[in-house]
């Protein structure tokens, strides 16, 4: 080859991983197909498999999954499920749900949990395709400090106690309701302190089980357990003299709070399967959306761990407290958006603006992002009014998740005239209908309640169980029941 001759460098641009869920391989092959020109596929045919695949070297950045996913396919559980798991293991990416369950309730439920948009079956390829590229070119780049945006008295109240906080060495608590931003406050708390040099380390106590919980954050020997075949560092090793952030604590299974408790004490600490002592720098920042001194009476958690990670406590703000930073956060949400996408800006009019600052926001910061990626990718250029406004919001269940939510802080049991009320309304009932079924009756009340409480909890599944009194699996079940007896002819013929 002569050496006058001239070599071009071409560069790679990576194309965004998509995770595909659905239980229909010819579905997963037709979308693999339209699809894989401009992304990276992942495929899977179950909520577990999906899982699985959020162990890739690369994070997964956007996920298109079905709600009726096995063992239970005519019914949404798995997929709703599914949406909450993918977020609390890999908090960032955007998920599209594409299902033939596709009534309102779904919808609105599944961009409740978290999804950034909703598709009915069947869908255009042409259609899917546009909406994952635009999604996929919306990338929150912006530095966590700017996300703090406000001037609210709970925006002011918070940045002042992150600034004081944040050089300290000791723990800080972050309590607040699921998508208010507790990571982006810890992220805060470490890029201004000293440690900022240092790595910073996440890990969501409520996505794994107990016995990767304690290999993951303390490391473990080869051979200690089936699986570990090679000899791992921990979390509390890599985060050396930064910052690790413990997310749901209180999803700490109670069998391991006195390891972390001793950790926090000393420093001290061994990786499983081994005797050697070690010891850690890292300072801790955990964060829940429970109440931790409710756990501790129940006995659910260790009153000495409350107290020693709660040496300073931040509370964030729910996003219906916020006032006119709803619309500073979403115009400004929208604007990133728009110009990461080089999308003109959608215009919303006075009646848009008034649905959202009367909203309540159960999914708070993390609902308000997705609506601004909805309006940036669907009304690029367009108005806005009410009406496009409304699709977009749980409307419906505004006022209802308003009267349960006042019920549940008072906690006031009913009274004798309530009750005496409750019981003339069923004597009316029974004798109002000749054909009267007490199991149709007690499943809506069921559903009400199971309802309201996935409002008030903001689509935390787990907090929507402890306000019911029964288990994650539990409601699960009960909500696969409900939708099961609900099902009418032709929603089992779509829900593939």
């Amino acid at each position: 080859m002569a050496k006058s001759e001239q070599f071009t460098e071409i560069t790679v641009t990576r194309k965004p991983i998509l995770l595909i869920v659905d239980d229909d391989e010819l579905i997963l092959d037709s979308l693999r197909f339209v699809l894989s020109e401009g992304f990276d596929i992942v495929t899977a045919t179950s909520r577990e498999e999906a899982l699985q695949r959020t162990t890739l070297s690369q994070p997964l950045e956007l996920a298109l999954i079905d709600l009726g996913l096995p063992p239970h396919p005519h019914s949404p559980t798995e997929g709703l499920a599914l949406i909450t798991d993918l977020l609390a293991i890999v908090p960032e990416i955007k998920i599209v749900v594409l299902s033939g369950q596709n009534d309102d309730a779904n919808a609105r439920l599944a961009r409740t949990l978290g999804a950034t948009d909703f598709v009915g079956k069947p869908a255009s390829p042409a259609l899917l395709k546009t909406l994952l590229t635009r999604i996929a070119n919306l990338r929150s780049s912006v530095a966590p400090g700017r996300r703090l945006l406000g001037s609210s008295a709970p925006i002011l109240q918070l940045r002042q106690q992150l600034r004081q906080f944040a050089k300290s060495p000791f723990p800080v608590l972050i309590e607040g309701e699921s998508g208010t931003g507790k990571e982006l406050a810890a992220k805060v708390l470490h890029e201004e302190s000293d440690r900022a040099p240092s790595p910073y380390l996440a890990l969501n106590c409520a996505a794994m089980t107990p016995t990767l919980v304690e290999a993951t954050l303390f490391g473990h020997a080869k051979g200690a357990f089936t699986g570990a075949s090679v000899t791992r560092s921990g979390y509390f090793e890599d985060a050396a003299q930064g910052t690790l952030f413990l997310d749901e604590i209180g999803e700490l299974p109670i069998e391991l709070q006195p390891k972390l408790l001793r950790v926090l004490e000393s420093g001290d600490f061994q990786r499983v399967g081994e005797t050697q002592t070690r010891i850690s720098s890292a300072r801790i920042v955990a964060a829940t959306n429970r109440d931790l001194r409710e756990e501790v009476r129940a006995g659910r958690f260790r009153s000495d761990l409350y107290h020693r990670l709660s040496v300073f406590t931040v509370r964030m703000p729910a996003l219906r407290e916020l006032g006119n930073d709803r619309r500073t956060l979403l115009e400004s949400f929208i604007r990133e958006f728009s110009a990461q996408g080089k999308l003109s800006l959608p215009v919303l009019t006075d009646d848009a603006w008034a649905c959202i600052d009367s909203y309540g926001f159960p999914g708070n910061v993390r609902e308000l992002r997705n609506i601004a990626i909805r309006l940036t990718t669907k009304y690029a250029d367009q108005q806005l009014t009410a009406r496009e406004m409304e699709g977009e919001l749980d409307i419906e269940l505004k006022a209802t998740a308003a009267a349960d939510t006042l019920a549940s802080e008072t906690n006031a049991p009913a009274t004798a005239n309530e009750r005496s009320n409750f019981l003339s309304a069923a004597r009316a009932s029974l004798a109002a209908r000749k054909q009267f079924s007490l199991d149709d009756e007690l499943r809506s009340i069921e559903a009400a309640y199971i309802s309201a409480a996935q409002d008030i909890a903001g689509g935390n599944i787990s907090h929507a169980a402890r306000l019911l009194g029964v288990s994650r699996t539990t409601l699960y079940n009960r909500m696969e029941s409900i939708a099961r007896a609900n099902r009418k002819p032709n929603f089992l013929a779509n829900s593939e």
